[in-house]
Formats: structure tokens, sequence, C-alpha cells
């Protein structure tokens, strides 16, 4: 079976900062070294960060009460992730006088810069994502109370009243396309509104390189990532409305060769932002054997 790599599968440079960020405070003896949910939405590398020491307290969305002992507050580490967080959570955090830092994705806060910068001006934000995403969940704490989210049209032809500043803004991992066209519907309400495009360079580039997939010829696309992975289950999702099969896995392991042996002698493989090497890797090389 021949296999072509996307160019773009892997660790996207926000979440590599990120795991670098931890992965050095855990080489210099700070254990435990804690991250306030799981610093990359991969299951696979949370366990190796684990194994060297870097663990996951809180929850995925950022919400409940870190439980640490008397000792680890004292010589332990707390590092915010990629996804970024609200400015409440980052006060509570503080708070528990454990060293701080902060690991959110220098595009995360672009955002949420953006929306602190308008909000103050008395502008409404409207959040193209998914409104249970960590994200998009810490986004909406710089919006001052004026800020609602939006996945579709019916969305946004729900929104209230907004008054006469808006402004839009996407999560980083959202279709290109979908911002647009929605951005077209909220405009036809408000003309003057200031539409800001977020998404990130690494998700763009991901979602390009499907089409470059199919071009050279893919017959169906592995997606390999984390199910809890926002970006990876939109790459899958991407694959499909390119009428192209989509397997999504987490590891090779998931793969059916006789399955895939039997339809396709050219497969494409991409992964999503929080996909470690390894992993692609192990995917790449079974196929390969094929």
């Amino acid at each position: 079976m021949e296999v072509i790599r996307a160019k773009s599968a892997g660790f996207c440079w926000g979440v590599e900062r990120a795991i670098d960020i931890a992965a050095k405070f855990a080489s210099e003896g700070k254990r435990p070294v804690y991250t306030d949910g799981p610093l990359i939405h991969n299951k696979q590398m949370m366990e190796r960060l684990e194994a060297t020491g870097i663990k996951e307290v809180g929850d995925y969305q950022s919400t409940t009460e870190v439980q640490v002992t008397d000792e680890d507050r004292a010589n332990g580490v707390l590092v915010v992730r990629a996804h970024g967080i609200s400015p409440e959570r980052r006060g509570y955090l503080k708070d528990l006088g454990m060293e701080f830092k902060d690991a959110t994705c220098p595009d995360v806060g672009i955002i949420a810069g953006k929306i602190k910068m308008h909000s103050r001006k008395g502008f409404s934000t409207v959040i193209f994502g998914d409104p249970k995403h960590p994200e998009v969940m810490g986004l909406m704490g710089y919006t001052e109370n004026r800020g609602h989210v939006i996945k579709n049209e019916e969305d946004i032809r729900g929104l209230p009243d907004l008054g006469e500043k808006v402004c839009m803004v996407s999560q980083s991992t959202m279709f290109t396309d979908e911002f647009w066209r929605l951005s077209e519907i909220l405009m036809e309400s408000y003309p003057d509104a200031l539409v800001f495009d977020t998404i990130c360079g690494a998700t763009k580039e991901r979602q390009s390189d499907i089409h470059v997939l199919k071009d050279a010829g893919a017959e169906a696309i592995v997606v390999v990532g984390g199910r809890h992975s926002a970006n990876t289950r939109k790459l899958a999702a991407l694959v499909e409305k390119e009428h192209l099969p989509a397997y999504h896995v987490e590891t090779a392991a998931e793969l059916d060769f006789d399955h895939l042996k039997s339809r396709y002698v050219k497969v494409g493989v991409t992964a999503g932002a929080s996909t470690p090497e390894f992993l692609i890797q192990e995917v790449v090389e079974k196929l390969q054997e094929i």
C-alpha cells in the first residue's frame, strides 16, 4: 500500500511550546508539575508526560477545584495549558500560592486580547466555536458578559439584540469556510460588525493538506488523534466533506488492516495538532507493511 503523509501532521507550535514549558520544569526537579486540565488532548502523550512527573489536575473544562497537598503546593508548579483560561480561572489558580506558569498558545492569547480590547469599548462579542470547548469557555471570560457562542446559522438567528457595536471571532480550530459564511449571515443584521479571522495558521494548513492528499490520489485518509481533540475531529469531518472515507484512530491498534487492504491501494495520513510523532509514525509504518 502506498502511504501519503500530510506535511502538517503532528504537533502545532502552540502545543509543542506548552509541552516544552512543562517538560523544562519537570527536568529541573520541580516535581510534580501540575497542569490545569490535560496539557494536550491526547491520552497516550499525557501518559508519557505523567511518567516524567507532569500530572493533570482539575478537569477538561478547567472548572473544578484543584486538589493538591500542602507540600506540593509549596514545591510544585502549576502550568496553564495551551487552550488558555478565563481571567476568573487565572485569578483562582494564582491564589493557590503555587509557582504559576502560563503556557497558553500565543494564537489563543491574541484572540483573548481582541475580545478584551473591544469589550472594554462596549462591543458585544460573537464567538464561532463549541461552547463546551475549554478554549471557548476561557475566551468567554473576556467578553464582560456580552459574549455569545454560535455554531451554525440557527444560533445566529437566535441571537438577542447585540446593540450597535458587534465583533466576531472564531475558536482557533474551526473551519475557515464556515466562519466566513456565518460572518456574512451575521452582517445581514449587523453590517458594521468587525470580523476577525482568528483561526490559527496551523489549523488552516491542516485543512488545506486534506485537499493536497486528495489531489495526490488518496482513496481514503487515516486521521490520527485523540477523541477529545476538536481539531482532529474536524479533520475527519473535512475528509468526509471531500467525499473520502475517513478513519479516525488514536493508535495504529485501532486500524482494521484487512479492511483497508481489501479496498485501497493509496491511503493518506494526517493528524491533529496534539498528536505526537510516535503515534503518527506507527500508523504510517503499519500501513506501509500492507
